[in-house]
């Protein structure tokens, strides 16, 4: 990344946004790789904070950050310091749902320390100017939205996204199979079978992992990480992938993942049993619940003693209770808030969600 580059936009006389009345307060833009370390040290202050039981390390954002879509962080991001001291940032991306809605997707973070300051109220603030300018950059006839989100745990977040006009739009889950005993087995249909993951089949399956989530809420294909970011991903293991295939066409899938780091972090042996998919022609016929319990099993032959996954509530597939089903039990409430974007201002410019004013 080049750390040279600066952003070129600015703020109209009169339209400057209010920065908090804090002594030594500075806002920047992103400086490139020296800023991940700050990035990685607030997120994990507010994953503590907030019971997200997260763990992202600069490994991870260096990877996320280079495979950014239609967001130049140099551009498109903001950071807070006070005294010296990096305390929040935020970036904001768009993209296009195939439902027809333009989606500029507001992430930031305050450090808890940092808190109930007006940090937060600014930072929402600077990112919905920022959207604003990128709206004007990139027109669309689409409706237009501002998306933010918030764990359940976040109270301040949802506060101040419902005093700014946001509204609840969609609700997700992570849910934890709490141990891998008991593990039921489900036979695929005729023809239908689980073989190995073979370095040739990677290009098959990212093609119809992208074709099975077209339907799901929010979709937009285009804006998927590209095969290169999977096989570049810090817990990329095929090993763990439960693939199922009928001839040569893949059926379904669940890539399955250990985070090590995270399990070292919190003291457990947590697996993920993620990316759930089933290709339209082969749906309900039991093949997610075959290739899920499939996943249980591989996941307590490597040592782990339980599982995880996030599913949408609002899924119109029923995956809520086919996970209830096999022993999956709701543990975080994540919300997805948006509120319609105004267009009336397009002239303003300016200099991974957990806002707390």
């Amino acid at each position: 990344m080049n750390t040279k580059r600066r952003s070129s936009l600015t703020i109209e006389r009169g339209n400057r946004l209010e920065e908090p009345l804090i002594q030594g307060f500075v806002s920047r833009p992103f400086q490139g790789e020296s800023d991940f370390p700050k990035m990685a040290a607030i997120l994990q202050a507010c994953s503590v904070a907030d019971q997200s039981e997260s763990v992202v390390t600069e490994e991870t954002l260096r990877h996320d950050y280079r495979y950014l879509i239609h967001c130049d962080p140099y551009q498109d991001m903001i950071f807070a310091e006070v005294a010296g001291q990096t305390v929040a940032y935020g970036r904001v991306y768009w993209r296009d749902e195939l439902e027809g809605n333009r989606i500029y997707a507001l992430i930031g973070y305050v450090h808890p320390d940092w808190r109930r300051r007006g940090i937060g109220r600014w930072l929402l603030a600077w990112l919905e100017a920022r959207s604003e300018h990128l709206d004007h950059q990139n027109p669309t006839e689409q409706p237009c939205f501002l998306e933010v989100g918030a764990v359940d745990t976040q109270t301040g977040a949802k506060t101040l996204f419902e005093q700014v006009g946001y509204l609840p739009v969609r609700y997700f889950y992570l849910m934890v199979r709490p141990n891998l005993e008991e593990m039921p087995s489900f036979q695929l249909p005729a023809g239908v079978e689980i073989r190995p993951v073979l370095p040739d089949h990677y290009e098959k399956i990212y093609a119809a992992n992208l074709e099975a989530f077209r339907d799901h809420w929010g979709s937009c294909p285009e804006a998927e990480p590209p095969l290169q970011a999977w096989l570049e991903d810090p817990n990329f293991d095929p090993s763990l992938w439960c693939i199922a295939w009928q001839g040569d066409e893949v059926v379904g899938m669940v890539l399955n993942y250990i985070d090590a780091k995270e399990n070292l972090a919190f003291q457990r042996k947590r697996g993920y049993t993620e990316n759930i998919a089933v290709r339209r022609p082969w749906r309900r016929q039991g093949i997610a619940r075959a290739l899920i319990a499939t996943s249980l099993r591989m996941l307590k032959e490597r040592g782990m003693e339980e599982a995880a996954l996030g599913v949408d509530t609002q899924n119109p597939s029923g995956a809520l209770q086919l996970y209830e089903s096999l022993g999956y039990q709701i543990v975080k409430q994540f919300i997805t808030y948006r509120k319609e974007m105004k267009r009336c201002n397009p002239s303003i410019g300016v200099a991974e969600q957990s806002y707390n004013d």
